[in-house]
């Protein structure tokens, strides 16, 4: 499935420490490519939700990922990070990855705390943020920690 993704796009889902059984947030979305590849990596037993503030990239994401919809391994909604929460059925994630997403690589400062506190608070208390590596560096991805919660 990686041949749909961009180039960036599959070094970062290649850089991602995915299992299967884990439990996985993309942030930011957009059509669902990267969703959907980290889905078919996750099973089985795993969960990948991808959100995006944009109610038009998450109709592209979910028209283009029925069965694996129809399978409950993949879902989407469309939520800003910054407003994000887990309901009340859904357990936290062991993951969560975004990518050129403005409250968290700079272009949105204002929102950046916020963001991170909903992010904590939607994962595992051992669970890891990553995001795209800074232009210019040899790496796809960077963890970001979390302050102990």
């Amino acid at each position: 499935m990686t041949a749909r993704l961009s180039p960036r796009l599959v070094r970062v889902v290649d850089a991602l420490p995915l299992r299967p059984g884990l439990r996985v947030l993309e942030i930011g979305c957009g059509p669902g490519s990267a969703a959907r590849e980290m889905a078919t990596r996750v099973t089985p037993g795993g969960r990948v939700l991808g959100i995006d503030r944009s109610a038009r990239a998450i109709d592209i994401a979910i028209a283009g990922s029925a069965e694996l919809i129809g399978s409950g391994v993949l879902d989407f909604s469309c939520a800003a990070i910054e407003d994000f929460a887990l309901s009340a059925d859904e357990p936290p994630f062991d993951v969560a990855v975004a990518v050129r997403v403005g409250a968290l690589d700079g272009r949105h400062p204002e929102i950046f705390h916020a963001a991170l506190r909903r992010i904590s608070a939607a994962l595992t208390t051992d669970g890891r943020l990553w995001i795209d590596a800074p232009t210019g560096s040899d790496k796809a991805i960077v963890e970001l920690c979390l302050s102990p919660r």
